[in-house]
């Protein structure tokens, strides 16, 4: 009897994946890699699988999820992106119908899928973001608003005294061109992805999903602003003047040109003359995203906060000295991302608990704002366990009560990174 017990307390333990381990560096002595693997296994609790990934490829489960899902006026997001999505797709000339059916019909795919439906439903917002940028330069320019060429250099002087990004790029040597390049040509594009591996790892479980809704809807709100907003950036100023801009006009890499000459490359030139997105100054998505990063990762890591501050001052700097963005528009940029975050964190993203250093060690999820630290304590009064559904990410019943309950059940097909929590748990009910 004693070991029919045993067997099943084996048996119910989750099963997390660390298959990356092999791959690690082979730089890492074996011993070394045995016994980072042997730590990662210590760390498994008995009672839960909130760390664990989807492994199925049924079809099945993720329409039991959907049976199972409560629906509430949150899912409206979906509905936004689907309208948005197939409005771009619309618009796009080129590439032609084939390409655009084959994407989307993986896209589809993917969803259908819950061993990807886990990352791609995350990644919606960050996806039709992209698409919708690419899309603004095929939209007519009699469908759009006229540019505005004097308002941000007048806001610059009225709130600055002068135009930082002038005095900023007046002195100008090799050097400081490399500068500015890494941030504002390199990091940039390459920070989502490696912000969402590291709080992968070492944030609550939850953390990562959170981060791409966020992270991809400021983006959609900024290209919506950009948009119906058109402002030129300092580099038009230093070409034409304040002379009225119109919507032939090409875009230009300003000060990244020289980072093309400095290497014999026309990278840069040709990205930003094709640019869809030429009258987009105001608000600066790079300042956005540097700063919805730096306030993410300092969520996950407040004792390296320091260093992500300097890592925004760094970004700021290079986007006046390339005379891509005046400084209201890094302002406006890091207004929306802040905005965007501190909504998100007390509604959704999932809170770090102390003495807990990898994903794998927590039992349970504490998301929104602490009660505690508000001062919100009716918050605490009904902390029975809730069943959690995350198709919606402010679904989840931890939301509405302002505190958490912890998971227990480790069968769920949904437990983990994914916006699906416990929905085909709910099911078996």
């Amino acid at each position: 009897m004693m070991n029919t017990f045993a067997s099943r307390i084996d048996s119910a333990r989750p099963y997390i994946p660390i298959s990356w381990l092999p791959a690690l560096p082979h730089i890492l002595p074996h011993r070394v890699r045995r016994k980072l693997r042997s730590k990662i296994r210590s760390r498994q609790s008995p009672s839960t699988s909130l760390a664990s990934l989807e492994t199925s490829l049924s079809p099945a489960d993720t329409l039991r999820s959907l049976r199972a899902h409560r629906w509430s006026y949150y899912d409206g997001q979906y509905l936004l992106l689907a309208v948005l999505g197939i409005f771009s797709l619309c618009i796009i000339a080129s590439p032609g119908p084939l390409f655009k059916t084959a994407v989307s019909t993986l896209l589809l795919v993917s969803l259908i899928l819950p061993i990807t439906r886990q990352f791609f439903l995350p990644f919606l917002p960050i996806a039709t973001w992209l698409t919708f940028f690419y899309a603004c330069g095929f939209i007519p320019s009699d469908w759009r608003p006229p540019i505005w060429v004097r308002v941000l250099p007048a806001l610059e002087n009225i709130f600055y005294g002068a135009n930082l990004s002038n005095i900023l790029s007046a002195h100008k040597n090799a050097f400081l061109d490399i500068m500015a390049w890494l941030p504002y040509g390199i990091i940039h594009f390459g920070a989502p992805a490696v912000c969402s591996i590291i709080m992968f790892v070492f944030a609550s479980p939850g953390t990562v999903p959170v981060f791409a809704g966020s992270f991809g809807y400021m983006n959609l709100i900024g290209v919506a602003i950009q948009l119906s907003f058109p402002c030129s950036p300092p580099w038009y100023e230093n070409m034409y003047g304040l002379a009225p801009a119109n919507y032939t006009i090409k875009g230009s890499p300003a000060g990244l040109a020289r980072i093309d000459t400095l290497f014999g490359i026309t990278l840069y030139t040709n990205t930003f003359t094709g640019s869809p997105m030429v009258f987009g100054a105001f608000p600066s998505l790079h300042a956005g995203s540097a700063v919805i990063e730096a306030l993410f990762m300092s969520h996950v890591f407040p004792r390296l906060r320091p260093v992500f501050v300097a890592y925004c001052l760094w970004l700021w700097w290079a986007t006046m000295y390339l005379s891509h963005h005046y400084a209201v528009d890094l302002v406006g940029g890091s207004l929306l991302a802040g905005t965007v975050f501190y909504v998100t964190k007390s509604k959704f993203l999932p809170r770090s608990q102390p003495h807990k250093t990898f994903r794998w060690d927590y039992d349970y999820k504490e998301v929104g704002e602490d009660p505690t630290e508000q001062g919100y304590a009716l918050a605490d009064f009904d902390s029975r366990p809730r069943d959690v559904d995350d198709w919606t990410v402010g679904s989840s019943s931890s939301i509405s009560s302002g505190s958490i309950s912890p998971i227990e059940d480790s069968n769920s097909l949904w437990e983990g990174d994914t916006l699906a929590s416990h929905s085909d748990s709910e099911a078996k009910r």
